[in-house]
């Protein structure tokens, strides 16, 4: 048994990131007025308010930055903040080892569940 993720809402400012992500693709925003990056993408920069932003394709590698896993045996599922090597931190399934394997610091990348009636999903696997 599996946990069911459900195809997530599209809204049209997010409409190209749900797209890559169909193509296998990581893309964050990036602030050209700051130089910083960020995620949930978003038109305004949470760091200078700045409406200059951009989408620019991450690597989709970073580190376990905290986790939690729910659940028990084969329904256990596990979550965590995931550090990019670009600087966001992003909220992730985390898939393709035992719970009990994962550790703070772990290198993790980037790949897509796809779903039906949606968008892939991204969660990242061990690296």
């Amino acid at each position: 048994m599996s946990r069911r993720i459900p195809a997530p809402k599209v809204l049209p400012e997010t409409l190209a990131y749900w797209q890559a992500a169909d193509a296998g693709r990581l893309l964050v925003k990036r602030c050209t007025a700051c130089g910083e990056h960020h995620h949930y993408p978003r038109d305004i920069c949470p760091f200078c308010w700045s409406e200059a932003t951009e989408w620019r394709e991450a690597a989709g590698t970073g580190t376990v930055y905290s986790f939690s896993t729910m659940g028990q045996g084969e329904a256990a599922y596990t979550l965590a903040y995931v550090q990019l090597d670009e600087g966001p931190v992003m909220m992730r399934t985390l898939v393709g080892a035992v719970p009990a394997s994962w550790t703070v610091g772990r290198r993790v990348r980037e790949v897509f569940a796809p779903r039906e009636g949606g968008h892939a999903v991204p969660v990242f696997e061990p690296a």
